[in-house]
């Protein structure tokens, strides 16, 4: 027998007044008997346009735009050449193989000056993250360095290298240094201590902390000064190839300067685009194989 609350002279009925009958499970539905919707994320739902062709948009559509600017001869041929024209100058330079040639000089110096550059600023790195006496020593120093511009030592190291390889080289190198240092230094300093903790709790000896604690947890620094440093060896790369160059991409360029081709000018540059957009992507395949175990945001 169940009491109503129901206000006397209402007839509204009164929902506790009712009674189950004897037997009936009141209890929680059987989820068999519901229809569940799935809920899926707003950043895992795919849309209409694929990406790769949103990504490719701007780019084609600045494309589109400077033909057009082009034809109709709001820029004129002799300041900035158009599409239709530096197309056919690539052409032809790809087939009298020039530019291949050119290519492979500079990808020659850049690699050389990138491993050198990756040995010594990461080596400073170790030394400098890992032991506060390497930290006293030689820290200092290389922040005194790192201000100073690497184009302005140019005439200093063609005194003391001469005009041949080794100067465009040391150029790439010091240009590569600094970003990799101090990504990886930072790297090193910034592992959370309770991890320090955690791996010293478990018995870990001094290398097993570096080697499965310090560098892991460093590793997504190194590969961001790594991409850094990539693009400055690109850029360390165009003023190395100006110094008594007679290979490589900079070397087409003070050609085509002296012979006012602009179009040359403009291969050459987007040859420099297209090689630092490659390293990139190899870097961020790397990144993406490496750094499995860190969950990171992915934009929405």
């Amino acid at each position: 027998m169940s009491i109503s609350h129901a206000p006397p002279g209402s007839s509204e009925p009164d929902i506790s007044s009712i009674s189950a009958p004897k037997g009936a499970d009141v209890g929680i539905p059987d989820p068999a008997s519901l229809d569940l919707i799935p809920i899926v994320p707003a950043s895992s739902r795919h849309t209409r346009v694929p990406r790769w062709l949103r990504r490719t948009a701007g780019p084609l559509l600045l494309l589109a735009l400077w033909q057009l600017l082009s034809s109709t001869g709001v820029l004129a041929s002799d300041v900035l050449a158009s599409p239709g024209r530096i197309a056919q100058v690539a052409g032809d330079l790809i087939g009298d193989g020039s530019l291949a040639s050119a290519m492979g000089t500079s990808l020659q110096r850049v690699a050389f000056g990138l491993l050198l550059g990756t040995v010594v600023g990461t080596g400073l790195a170790l030394v400098s993250g890992l032991f506060r006496i390497g930290e006293d020593l030689v820290d200092a120093p290389v922040q005194m360095l790192r201000t100073v511009p690497f184009v302005g030592l140019i005439p200093l190291f063609i005194i003391w290298f001469g005009i041949g390889e080794a100067p465009k080289v040391a150029i790439i190198t010091l240009g590569v240094t600094f970003p990799l240092y101090l990504n990886v230094y930072a790297g090193i300093r910034g592992v959370d201590a309770q991890l320090i903790e955690a791996g010293e709790s478990l018995g870990l000896s001094r290398w097993g902390l570096v080697r499965h604690v310090v560098l892991p947890g460093a590793l997504p620094g190194a590969l961001t000064g790594l991409r850094y440093s990539l693009g400055i060896a690109w850029l360390a790369l165009v003023f190395a190839e100006q110094v008594n160059a007679d290979s490589g991409i900079g070397f087409l360029m003070v050609q085509a300067r002296d012979f006012l081709q602009t179009d040359v000018i403009v291969v050459c540059l987007i040859v420099y685009a297209f090689l630092g957009l490659l390293a990139d992507f190899v870097v961020r395949s790397l990144e993406r194989l490496l750094l499995q175990w860190r969950p990171t945001f992915t934009g929405r």
